[in-house]
């Protein structure tokens, strides 16, 4: 049976447990003292403003069967005899102690609300970042962004900022709710009546709430998706002038934002409406009958009015209940989503025997290699099948074939960013599938055509999962990747910020702090895929320069639709739809008469020419 959002949600306050039980327990007493402060009102009314009355001792309340009398002289010096010193005294020392009560009450258990959407929000981050590559073609940047940031902000909102404020009403009703039985006898009665017409609307309106706050957030994570697509790509929006469609689709977005936002709004606006309605008619029938008693002497005016505002102060907290119960359904709708991300099952899965893969030093071998993914349309699509390939360690493999091949997917499967649906694929004999995912990727470098950078620093970067390495390793890798020279044109050098995704250098700058930073990590497998396909051909030189200082001496995968590359191959294989169609040298191949003939006439003749 699965466990319910809430109750996830109250396992991560455990570790915050002595904070919780302390603020409860000052909250516990600001919910005393504000009862307290109640029950002062009769002895103002009655004696400090009826100087005539000269009863012995100001009687707070009586216990009912009892006859126990509670005598406010109790709580006071014994040499404050005056009634209006006694009751000042009173009415200003609880106060100051409810104050302080309520100030440390209410720091604990945001503390402990703060600290546990912390945890929250690092394993949810943690469990996204973890997923396999698979994950995050199945969900958009949006949907992850909204999750992260908005459903765990709504989470916050109930934790931290309403849990602390419903302790306390907690105890003020509960406190106050004993004021009103112990002076309203059995005129209290009546307000038990109204609890199934509470108790019903609290639920109907939470659950309403609940519903339109998940569909409320989906808008927004929609939102967010269109400005992570139009922000990231915002040269192409321009390029294809492009600006008024993206503005039109924006506004369509964020109009069924604006009505899934008003269907929350008319949810949860009816709960403070309607608990007031209640509230008034439970009032009107108590001073019905209050009447009578106090014509009957069974009260003071004092005592009634006590009686009728300690009321007041009962109806409060219950009106607050079904706005505190509306921000804890907004939390458990939103809450659902971060947990779902929680709970996924992953494609790439660590078995709890997997041994570590000592250092490279055999092949690579693919056998019997099938691979699928389920498209758009839920159907299987089939993108690799029967591959049989063996590297061996220090071999350069090029893979070429037309776009939707395999050639991309086919060398993911070797970091097991994806696995076989079919065959095995082993490195150094062992099935990548029985090896921690941790050291099979320390075995690997990766160099691609979308050059992925930080908002950091040009060392940082380079340094990227190595961050103690020493600034000589840095300086050294850079200029194996001839970028130590450009890099030191940069205003503050190695220390420049190069912007987001490197967005201050250029293409040529990019792939060569990639290599840079690939040479730095010392892999002995490496996988190109299309690292230089996109630049021009000074840019291009340079980076195949630093290309071949990084492989050298390593086993490495090469997508390429540049002559250069391909030629410095000791084998390549031909992928058509799926499959090998060929294997063999660049001067073999080109002597038969098979795609990679057709391919070279197509892509290359041009190019030799020139």
């Amino acid at each position: 049976m699965p466990t319910s959002p809430l109750i996830r949600i109250l396992r991560y306050v455990v570790p915050y447990g002595l904070q919780v039980a302390a603020s409860v327990i000052l909250l516990a007493m600001v919910g005393l003292l504000d009862a307290f402060r109640v029950l002062l009102i009769g002895p103002i009314f009655d004696r400090v403003l009826n100087p005539t009355t000269h009863a012995p001792g100001i009687t707070l309340f009586t216990l009912p069967s009892t006859g126990l009398a509670f005598n406010l002289h109790d709580f006071v010096p014994a040499h404050f005899q005056n009634d209006w010193t006694v009751v000042a005294f009173a009415l200003v020392v609880s106060t100051l102690l409810k104050g302080v009560c309520d100030y440390t009450g209410t720091y604990l258990v945001n503390y402990a609300g703060f600290g546990m959407i912390t945890d929250l929000r690092n394993d949810l981050y943690n469990a996204i970042l973890r997923r396999s590559v698979a994950f995050f073609h199945r969900h958009t940047t949006g949907t992850l962004l909204s999750t992260i940031i908005n459903d765990v902000e709504k989470v916050q909102f109930a934790m931290s900022n309403v849990l602390g404020e419903f302790l306390q009403q907690l105890f003020t009703l509960l406190f106050t709710a004993v004021v009103v039985v112990l002076l309203g006898g059995k005129l209290a009665w009546v307000l038990v009546a109204f609890i199934p017409f509470v108790v019903f609307s609290s639920r109907k309106i939470g659950g309403r709430v609940r519903t339109t706050t998940r569909k409320g957030q989906d808008k927004l994570a929609d939102i967010q998706n269109i400005l992570q697509e139009t922000i990231s790509g915002n040269r192409i929006v321009k390029a294809f002038g492009m600006e008024a469609w993206e503005i039109a689709r924006f506004r369509e977005a964020a109009r069924k934002l604006f009505r899934a936002n008003l269907r929350w709004v008319r949810a949860h606006a009816i709960s403070s409406p309607l608990m007031d309605a209640i509230g008034a008619i439970a009032i009107a029938f108590l001073l019905l009958l209050g009447r009578d008693q106090i014509k009957a002497g069974a009260f003071t005016a004092g005592t009634f009015l006590t009686f009728i505002i300690a009321v007041f102060k009962l109806y409060d907290p219950v009106r607050k209940f079904a706005q505190f119960n509306n921000s804890f359904q907004q939390a458990i709708g939103a809450s659902s989503e971060i947990f779902r991300f929680m709970e996924s099952e992953d494609d790439v899965k660590q078995k709890p025997s997997a041994a570590a893969l000592k250092d490279f030093s055999k092949n690579v071998h693919f056998e019997n290699v099938g691979f699928s993914y389920l498209n758009g349309n839920g159907e299987d699509k089939t993108i690799l099948r029967d591959i049989n390939l063996d590297a061996r360690a220090g071999e350069v493999i090029a893979f070429v074939g037309s776009s939707g091949a395999g050639k991309t997917t086919l060398v993911n499967l070797i970091p097991r960013f994806f696995d076989v649906d079919s065959g095995r694929l082993l490195i150094d004999g062992h099935d990548v599938r029985d090896l921690t995912i941790a050291s099979l990727r320390s075995q690997i470098g990766i160099v691609t055509q979308e050059t992925i950078l930080f908002n950091d620093t040009v060392r940082n970067n380079i340094a990227y999962g190595q961050p103690d390495v020493t600034d000589d390793k840095v300086v050294a890798a850079a200029q194996a990747a001839l970028a130590h020279d450009f890099i030191l044109r940069m205003p503050q050098g190695y220390d420049t910020v190069i912007g987001e995704r490197g967005v201050f250098l250029s293409g040529g700058e990019r792939q060569r702090i990639a290599i840079a930073r690939a040479i730095l990590k010392d892999a002995p497998i490496l996988i190109l895929d299309e690292a230089t396909s996109s630049l021009d051909s000074e840019s291009e030189a340079l980076v195949q320069s630093a290309l071949g200082n990084l492989m050298s001496g390593r086993t490495v995968f090469v997508i390429a639709h540049r002559l250069n590359t391909v030629r410095r191959a000791d084998r390549i294989v031909v992928l058509e739809n799926g499959t090998i169609a060929e294997i063999g040298t660049h001067d073999g191949l080109l002597q038969g008469e098979g795609l990679y003939k057709r391919l070279y006439d197509l892509q290359f003749v041009d190019a030799e020419a020139r």
